[in-house]
Order: C-alpha cells, then sequence, then structure tokens
C-alpha cells in the first residue's frame, strides 16, 4: 500500500509487519526538536503528518544521507504530536509501550531499516526547516519522500512487531541455555 501525507484513517487498517511505502511531505524530529515543540508549539500542520526520527546530513540545501535514529529515545516526548493528530511516527527499533497505547485508535509507528542512510536520502528532497538554531542533527526538516519503504512497525490496534520480536528471542534465548523465563530478564 502507498501511502500519502497528509494521512487519514487508512493508517487505522494497518498491522504490524505489514509493508507499505510513503509519500509526500514529512518531518524530521530527534530529541531537541521534540522539546523546542513542546515548548514552542509545532511549526508545521500536524493534522495528518509523519513525523521521521532522523538527523539528516545537509549540504548545499540538498540531503546527503538521512537515515533513521533510535525511536525509543522519543517515547516520552511524543504524546503530544500524537494528541496534535499526527498519524505517524518513522524510526528504528520501536517505541515503548507508552507510545503503542498513544498510537492505538490513532496512528502507526513505522520502521525503516537502520544503515540506509545514503538509500533513505536517494528517496527524498530537501524543502524547509524550522529550528535551524538547533543545528542540523536536532532542527525539524522538511523532507518530500517519493515511495519511501517500510514496514509497520507498530499498528493502531496495539500490534507491535518489536515486542513480538523480543518475546519470541526471549523464549529461544530461554530454551537454548535451560534457563526458567522469570530468572533471566
Amino acid at each position: 500500500m502507498n501511502l500519502t501525507t497528509p494521512l487519514g484513517d487508512e493508517v487505522l487498517d494497518l498491522r504490524a509487519g505489514d509493508t507499505v511505502t510513503l509519500s509526500g511531505t514529512i518531518y524530521t524530529a530527534r530529541d531537541e526538536a521534540h522539546l523546542r515543540m513542546m515548548e514552542a508549539g509545532i511549526p508545521f500542520d500536524p493534522a495528518g503528518a509523519a513525523v521521521y526520527h532522523c538527523g539528516p546530513v545537509v549540504q548545499d540545501g540538498r540531503l546527503v544521507v538521512a537515515g533513521p535514529t533510535t525511536s525509543a529515545r522519543m517515547t516520552r516526548l511524543t504524546g503530544f504530536l500524537i494528541d496534535a493528530g499526527v498519524r505517524a511516527l518513522v524510526g528504528k527499533g520501536g517505541m515503548g509501550q507508552e507510545v503503542v497505547e498513544h498510537l492505538r485508535g490513532r496512528g502507526v509507528y513505522l520502521a525503516l531499516t537502520g544503515g540506509c542512510a545514503a538509500l533513505a536520502a536517494a528517496r527524498m528532497t530537501l524543502k524547509g526547516v524550522y529550528f535551524e538554531d538547533l543545528g542540523m542533527a536536532e532542527a525539524v526538516w522538511v523532507i518530500e519522500v517519493d515511495h519511501l519503504p517500510l514496514t509497520v512497525g507498530i499498528d493502531a490496534h496495539g500490534g507491535d512487531l518489536f515486542r513480538a520480536v523480543r518475546e519470541k528471542a526471549k523464549t529461544q534465548f530461554h530454551q537454548r541455555f535451560n534457563t526458567k523465563q522469570d530468572t533471566v530478564s
């Protein structure tokens, strides 16, 4: 399925593990950008928006690399964006249970494979920037994406691909090493 921003109720039909492509305008945001938006307000229309956890490298007005950063760092900083109408978070590694609950009935977390920063940038065009004073990695960059391939990591029904993988790995570890699951975390 190809998703195009601004996103609507179509994201509510997605399930963890589904593959999609994303086109349209997205906004980068890492830790400092989230904190600034909490204080100063969201500088873009959040209704149906996609926020990409990314600190791109920008040179001469173009994106050189734009790979995902670890999303878990933004778990406690994300609720206000979803409450404001953001429909998709994009990043790597999944997010905490708090975000799973915030997304329930409202949006999705889309995963992009880490290590593909140049490949991702090849599908992106830089359109603008907010909070440039935060520096290149922390500013909110406005990016146009064209069929960026993603996997639904967390769906609007509480499905969490990352939790399922963690649970399976934990079970296999305990089976392999003959330990009880409640004795080793």
